[in-house]
């Protein structure tokens, strides 16, 4: 006996949706001619065809499952967007923080070069304007530097310093001198001129 879906769903107070379900999960047996889905139903006594009508208050109850199950559907669905959407935020949060890094340590390198450019083209000015002492000294003086002039090592014993501290600006000036005209060196002494020059730079610890 072959029956429709709607005449099979009729006959067992079943639902279309469920008769289409039982087909998909092939809980039936079925035949397709001329585009017509016809279910194979066996030859039954009549007394267990014959079954209770579906009444409003069953039917009511089967859509409120179905709205139960549908909402429950949608809610996991929302909170799978609403996941979605935190993990990439954090990731655009996370994106913009390095961009800023990146953007700060080129913009403190960048203001490191000027500031070396600037420090560089000060001293060739003045390397330019102003001749080296031990250029500039005759040969009888020489010997004995000019008033103005302070050694080293004789103004580092006036200070309040240690003897390490003492060496360790000695050093700094070894250093520098031959690249720098604030430093005289004349006779194996180092000179300063604090009439002409700041040497803060060097003789802060």
């Amino acid at each position: 006996m072959k029956m429709t879906i709607e005449e099979y769903a009729d006959e067992f107070n079943l639902l279309i949706e469920t008769v289409n379900a039982k087909l998909k999960e092939k809980q039936l047996n079925y035949t397709i001619e001329d585009g017509t889905i016809y279910i194979d139903v066996a030859q039954k006594p009549s007394t267990q065809l014959v079954k209770p009508k579906t009444t409003v208050a069953t039917v009511i109850a089967l859509y409120q499952k179905e709205n139960r199950q549908l909402k429950e559907k949608i809610a996991q669905l929302e909170a799978k967007i609403d996941k979605l959407i935190d993990d990439k935020e954090q990731m655009l949060r996370a994106e913009r923080d390095k961009i800023e890094q990146l953007y700060a340590t080129k913009d403190e390198q960048i203001k490191n070069i000027l500031e070396l450019i600037n420090t560089k083209m000060m001293l060739q000015t003045q390397a330019q304007q102003t001749i080296h002492e031990v250029e500039s000294l005759p040969n009888e003086t020489q010997d004995k530097p000019e008033e103005k002039l302070v050694e080293l090592k004789e103004y580092l014993k006036t200070l309040d310093l240690k003897s390490s501290q003492r060496k360790q600006i000695k050093k700094r000036f070894l250093a520098v001198y031959d690249n720098d005209i604030r430093v005289i060196q004349q006779n194996g002494k180092l000179y300063l001129d604090f009439s002409k020059y700041d040497y803060s730079d060097l003789l802060n610890l």
